[in-house]
């Protein structure tokens, strides 16, 4: 009888390790946080008392959360699908291979290789106005980074490069695992290279293409790296977002009530981003 409880048991014992870091890193933060949005905190991190919604009016009132929920939705919109655009032209452009192939290969997944704060301090170089390649290229003399018109694009060609790497692999994957004989009867019924591709190709890898969306949603909605080393959230708070407000909140300014607030907000925006995406899914995605 013993052996027989111990036999059904046993599953159990194996995802207890997992279970143990779900909570300790997940839920239990996840519900502390949910109380300290409906609590004033001290400096030290105590719940000094009750205070029900007072800390979301007071964020809802500020206007800089605004501009940073603008910011945010601006990063993120513009971010995804630029993204998603460029590793699928690439993947396309390597799927058949051709002499030298892993060597362009290499070189379009490298940025995956590259760490944030690396690759921050190169394009802060890259984008200064007073050695810009981008610059000399177009003729301009622009301060991409301390404008405010230019500063959140400058933090876009960063997080787009960012992305590219692990993307591409991704859809270099899909699309070289499509079944030749797909591809050969299409071609066969008279499609050329571009309704292949759009008929044929693009639905084959609709899976792929919605994990990507939904993880590069994520990413960028919690984007804060490049603006903490480039920026630090200016000039004129034209690339502080949700993420940024919620890291000087409460790392620069111990105002943990109010990040605990913003990081609530942050998770329905991604939350309606990924059912969105769900949603997207079911009419779009091929099995």
């Amino acid at each position: 009888m013993a052996r027989g409880t111990v036999q059904k048991m046993k599953p159990y014992l194996f995802l207890l390790p997992m279970l143990a870091f779900a909570v300790g890193f997940c839920y239990y933060p996840a519900v502390k946080t949910f109380l300290y949005s409906l609590s004033s905190v001290n400096f030290k991190g105590e719940i000094t008392g009750f205070v029900g919604l007072d800390n979301f009016r007071y964020l809802f009132s500020r206007p800089d959360f605004s501009t940073a929920i603008r910011n945010t939705l601006q990063l993120s919109l513009i971010n995804t699908p630029v993204t998603i655009f460029i590793t699928v032209l690439l993947a396309r452009l390597c799927a058949v291979k051709k002499p030298g192939h892993s060597v362009y290969e290499l070189l379009f997944s490298l940025p995956m290789a590259v760490s944030m704060s690396a690759a921050a301090m190169m394009f802060k170089v890259l984008l200064s106005p007073a050695a810009s390649p981008i610059n000399a290229v177009l003729g301009v003399n622009i301060d991409w980074l301390g404008s405010r018109s230019t500063a959140m694009y400058g933090i876009m060609l960063l997080t787009v490069w960012m992305g590219i790497g692990f993307n591409f692999l991704l859809f270099l994957s899909a699309l070289r695992n499509i079944p030749s004989s797909v591809l050969e009867a299409a071609q066969m019924d008279g499609a050329g290279p571009v309704k292949r591709f759009f008929h044929v190709e693009l639905p084959m890898i609709s899976p792929t293409l919605f994990y990507v969306l939904c993880t590069n949603l994520v990413q960028a909605v919690m984007t804060s790296g490049p603006i903490i080393i480039l920026t630090d959230g200016g000039p004129a708070r034209s690339t502080t977002t949700l993420i940024f407000m919620m890291y000087s909140s409460g790392y620069g300014s111990s105002n943990y009530s109010l990040a605990a607030c913003i990081s609530l907000i942050t998770f329905l925006i991604t939350l309606l981003f990924t059912i969105g995406a769900f949603a997207l899914e079911g009419k779009r995605v091929s099995e």
